[in-house]
């Protein structure tokens, strides 16, 4: 992949060679500050902790859809329960869907007597809430085909059942209004767009004085990725002929499964919404408290959630995008932001396999100079429940702005699961370090030898509510005692390769695969559960293999899984990231200093008093990394609630949690190119205490669990002030620590959904000596038998202390033992 200046008016191609498709930026061409509205989700968030604060907090939410506090529709979700973490993290508004206070889907028609009683004592305990006025209340969901059945053909059903849900829309709209005249309000809400309804929906509510503060409609077809710019066009042309002002829309629903999770494919969603500065919230088609999968377990990121991460990181103004093929299913499509103030140019694009050119026009002298850097970046698909680390840099170059004033990007090898990040910052004196960029393969399982297994089609634009599958296609049905799949692989050159492995397990326990090289002596390898056979996971494996082809081979073992594909990548040393500073949160005013390109390329952040800056770390595992400032002066690092001094370019041995940290960096003044963070999480140093240690009161009780490290578990655990569980660690140094606590549970509260996933989190509280306790809130694991980690900050002295861990209102996760690790190592 490489970058390069370049006329494209002086292009010139030979008849034999295929001109790559060209997606346009013009960086004059703008269309008004960034929103970041097509980030949100219905049920995106579970419980106050699910997802987690560091999951969070990065993606700048500007909307999420929940249920009403004890609505019925799903055991969680609860709209005043979640809000005080997503306001907490700096989230937006909560659009509350009213009807979602009934148990059936499709919600029970009861008639609209039944349902005001139930309004009021929503919108009463929403307007005395903190934060009232950023709740939004939806008091119809989909009524063009639940209740009122707006959808049909026959004009004269058609008139009578609009007028019917007129007359309550009016009736609602007047009691949430009457209980709380500052009540915002959204609707109607269909299932799909309709001229038809939003023409007589319009005329009636600007006539009866019951227009919403909203306009929501849903897009949830494959097709929508085609039709939406008309439908948008289409709306506003009817607002302007009933005599509406423009009114704020929010798609309220949004995507496929096949969507979710895919980088690729989000990118196309998020890219015509926010060209067209409507708000959006991907849609709920599984459990709650991912964010629409976008969330690995509790606090990691997958693909989805660095492709989020990244739009929430543009600044300014979007500019004019043109793809290849506009307003196209699964085509190349992107968005783009100029800031000017940070000198930065952003561009996300994705959605198709091969090759690209990306030209950006109109890179203007006044603000990157005669030459910029081009910093490339790929966020892969890893599954739904896959964990993925920072996105890796492909390419740093550094070239001129051409003549006509456009800077081309070509981009080699695109694949169409992945979304891709082009950074656009001035050039400065010395030379980008070269972006390194192991070899990698991918293999594909249904393109493997199939032994007594199926190849199955999954999430495709026909079926588009299919799970998404690398190919479209994936080998289920492996439960046999002879079935197996063989992989022809091929490596350049001996060495170590990081075998990576996209499965499902809905065994309902870890399962087991048996691997072998080459017909030779297997391996066991283990794939925790996921929450269906394929909303994929991804286990890696370290193989040592020699130059040339070899066979791998995955036979059943114990249960069974599903397998996706699989990908071979050359481990060249420990792993490793740089995290840009000038691409980090910010706040204050710092500035942005590109007079040298070295290093990341991207320019440093030149830090004040009262400036901060925010890094998003990736931890695959919980334990010690070391992480180095590259600054050019001393600057604090705050993380988990502790802060240390690093010394310019001086290593720290810090304990991150799995997945997502968020480390800030504050200075009085210092000059920060990044911040460099290495290691595979050791737990050298660490304290473990397994739950036989523990000693157990008023009913918790010790079981044997063969599949847990030491044996044992504690179950049975609260329900009860008198049943906890106190474990004894003994300290060596005073400080802040990471507490660890590797649990279990598979609680679910099922009310016979038609597609919903309706698990529930458990909680319990943590008192370290005489303290005050701490809730922590722990996700469900699939299954009672996988095994999670959920890290909770806590003070601890030097010397012996006492970690209880118990629930008085409820039953607490079985917890298999605990480790502590103090951050400063």
């Amino acid at each position: 992949m490489d970058v390069t200046g370049h006329n494209p008016t002086d292009a010139r191609q030979t008849a034999t060679v295929a001109v790559p498709p060209r997606l346009t930026v013009d960086l004059a061409e703008s269309e008004g500050p960034v929103l970041h509205g097509a980030n949100g989700a219905l049920y995106g968030l579970s419980d106050d902790g699910v997802p987690g604060d560091a999951v969070l907090a990065p993606l700048k939410i500007t909307s999420i859809s929940q249920k009403p506090e004890g609505g019925a529709q799903h055991p969680n979700g609860d709209a005043l329960t979640v809000a005080r973490s997503f306001f907490r993290c700096g989230g937006g508004d909560v659009y509350v869907l009213l009807q979602d206070v009934y148990t059936e889907w499709p919600y029970e028609d009861l008639g609209i007597d039944d349902y005001l009683p139930r309004v009021d004592r929503i919108v009463r305990e929403i307007s005395a809430a903190p934060h009232a006025d950023r709740f939004v209340h939806v008091p119809f969901n989909e009524p063009d085909q639940i209740w009122y059945h707006l959808d049909v053909t026959d004009p004269a059903e058609y008139e009578a059942n609009r007028d019917r849900f007129l007359r309550d829309w009016k009736t609602v709209y007047e009691r949430i209004r009457a209980i709380d005249p500052r009540a915002r309000i959204a609707g109607p809400n269909e299932a799909a767009y309709h001229r038809r309804l939003l023409t007589d929906f319009l005329a009636f509510a600007r006539r009866e004085n019951v227009l919403p503060d909203v306009l929501t409609w849903h897009e949830l077809d494959s097709g929508s990725l085609r039709d939406f710019q008309a439908h948008h066009d289409e709306y506003r042309s009817i607002e302007r002929e009933s005599g509406v002002a423009p009114l704020t829309v929010h798609i309220d629903e949004y995507a496929n499964r096949r969507d979710l999770s895919v980088p690729g494919q989000l990118v196309q969603w998020v890219s015509m919404f926010e060209r067209n500065k409507v708000y959006a919230n991907q849609a709920y088609w599984d459990a709650a408290g991912d964010l629409s999968g976008n969330v690995a377990g509790t606090n990691s990121p997958n693909g989805g959630w660095w492709f989020f991460r990244w739009y929430a990181g543009l600044t300014g103004d979007t500019v004019r995008v043109t793809p290849p093929q506009p307003h196209t299913v699964d085509t190349l499509q992107g968005l783009a932001c100029l800031d000017t103030t940070r000198r930065q140019a952003q561009v996300l694009l994705g959605g198709s396999d091969g090759d690209a050119d990306v030209v950006v026009r109109n890179v203007s002298p006044s603000v990157f100079g005669p030459a910029v850097v081009a910093t490339v970046a790929e966020a892969a698909w890893s599954g739904y429940e896959g964990a993925h680390p920072a996105p890796r840099v492909l390419a740093r170059t550094k070239t001129r702005v051409a003549d006509d004033g456009s800077v081309r990007v070509p981009l080699r090898g695109l694949r169409r699961m992945s979304a891709y990040r082009i950074v656009l910052t001035p050039a400065g004196t010395g030379t980008p370090a070269p972006a390194t960029v192991p070899w990698s393969a991918s293999y594909e399982a249904q393109d493997a030898a199939v032994t007594d297994g199926e190849v199955r089609t999954q999430g495709t634009v026909s079926e588009p509510n299919g799970y998404a599958a690398s190919g479209t296609r994936d080998v289920g049905s492996l439960g046999f005692p002879s079935s197996k799949v063989d992989f022809t692989v091929s490596v350049p050159e001996d060495g170590t390769y990081d075998l990576a492995i996209l499965y499902g397990n809905q065994s309902g326990t870890p399962a087991t695969q048996r691997l072998s090289v080459d017909g030779g002596a297997p391996v066991t390898v283990s794939f925790p559960s996921t929450q269906n056979w394929t909303h994929y996971g991804r286990q890696e494996v370290a193989l040592r293999l020699s130059t040339g082809a070899h066979v791998l081979t995955l036979g059943k073992g114990e249960a069974e899984v599903t397998l996706d594909h699989v990908g071979l990548t050359a481990r060249t040393g420990p792993p490793s990231a740089s995290y840009e500073a000038t691409l980090a949160d910010i706040e204050g005013s710092p500035s942005y200093d590109y007079a040298s390109s070295s290093g990341t390329g991207t320019g440093a952040l030149v830090l004040g008093g009262g400036d901060r800056a925010v890094f998003d770390v990736f931890a695959p595992r919980d334990g010690y990394f070391t992480v180095v400032a590259r600054a050019s002066e001393p600057v604090e690092l705050a993380l988990h609630g502790e802060t240390v001094t690093a010394g310019p370019g001086r290593p720290l041995r810090l304990y991150l949690a799995a997945g997502n940290n968020r480390i800030a960096v504050t200075a009085g003044y210092a000059s920060v190119r990044s911040l460099d963070v290495s290691g595979d999480g050791s737990t050298a140093g660490t304290l473990s205490c397994e739950a036989a240690a523990a000693v157990l009161t008023g009913g918790a009780e010790l079981a044997g669990s063969g599949d847990a490290p030491g044996g044992h578990r504690v179950t049975r655990l609260g329900d009860g002030p008198e049943s906890t569980a106190r474990f004894t660690v003994d300290v060596p140094r005073a400080g802040r620590h990471l507490l660890v606590v590797h649990y279990a549970h598979d609680d679910r509260r099922d009310n016979g959904h038609a597609y919903n996933t309706d698990i529930v989190s458990r909680t319990a509280d943590i008192t370290v000596g005489s303290r005050a306790p701490l809730r922590a809130v722990f996700k469900n694991t699939w299954s009672p038998h996988d095994r999670w980690t959920l890290a909770v900050p806590v003070d601890l002295e030097q010397g012996v202390n006492t970690v209880t861990l118990g629930n008085a209102t409820g039953r607490a996760p079985d917890v298999f033992r605990i480790e502590i690790g103090r951050i400063i190592g």
